[in-house]
């Protein structure tokens, strides 16, 4: 499993916004995280219609954070630039050169994959742009608190 450049991206986008505590704009995100400024442009393009960034015009234009860094859930930012790993759609999606999976009735794969995207959903879904401001000590001890992760972090 990979994520998406635009999610990796996208979010680092989100996090530089959050420090800047400013508008930013196309030009600036796109040298800061060294992307084109096309791609910038539509990364923000997707955070904007997503509700979480917000465009002004003019000399103090910019990019900003349309709602505090502490009320943007990361697990929407991640749903609106990539959406989520497993959708109940999934088994429709996969079948192959068949009209329907052959394993549709009885599927262990589906069962893993469901499993996969509850503990990232309840990861996500408790994290916030604020907590991404921490260093990654910080970070690292606040994954340690969330009940049944594995503690692999050093």
């Amino acid at each position: 499993m990979k994520l998406s450049s635009n999610e990796e991206y996208g979010l680092r986008c989100m996090v530089r916004l959050a420090y800047a505590n400013q508008g930013l704009t196309i030009p600036e995100m796109s040298q800061a995280e060294g992307v084109s400024p096309a791609y910038a442009a539509k990364l923000l393009r997707v955070l904007r219609k997503g509700g979480f960034v917000k465009a002004a015009r003019g000399k103090e234009g910019g990019y900003t954070l349309a709602r505090p860094a502490g009320e943007i859930v990361i697990a929407d930012v991640m749903n609106a630039l990539g959406g989520r790993l497993f959708e109940s759609d999934f088994c429709e999606t996969h079948a192959g050169s068949a009209a329907i999976c052959g394993r549709s009735v009885d599927c262990s794969v589906r069962s893993l994959w469901r499993a996969v995207q509850v503990a990232v959903d309840q990861v996500l879904s408790k994290a916030t742009l604020r907590d991404l401001l921490q260093n990654e000590a910080e970070m690292n001890s606040w994954v340690r608190t969330l009940p049944g992760t594995i503690h692999v972090l050093q």
